[in-house]
């Protein structure tokens, strides 16, 4: 069984930076891609950047230039850097990680940022 762990979210103000962190239960390297996904209350659940095991990147338009993905292998550790962040509606962001077939959700982090 798969387990992956965020940890890192909380209350920010604008303008100010967060680190995500997801810990997997198993070896990291069989992942591939592991990402970040985000869910604002009423809306759907949206990629935020993916990161292949060979440390091919992949952004939303909306964190480009500002969150960077990646990856400590020897860790079991996939980050998320948040700088600049927005004011925007409080998140859930989740861990995603595909292993061969199938795929594996974190549980979720909070975001929130004020203003």
């Amino acid at each position: 069984q798969v387990q992956l762990v965020e940890s890192g979210g909380g209350l920010v103000q604008a303008g100010g930076s967060l680190r995500l962190s997801c810990v997997a239960s198993r070896s990291f390297f069989l992942f591939n891609p592991m990402g970040w996904y985000r869910q604002a209350p009423g809306k759907q659940r949206e990629l935020v950047a993916t990161i292949t095991s060979g440390g091919s990147t992949n952004y939303a338009d909306s964190v480009k230039g500002r969150f960077v993905i990646s990856r400590e292998n020897a860790k079991n550790t996939v980050y998320l850097q948040m700088n600049s962040l927005k004011p925007e509606a409080p998140a859930v962001y989740y861990c995603h990680a595909w292993l061969g077939q199938r795929d594996y959700w974190g549980q979720g982090t909070q975001v929130t940022v004020s203003s």
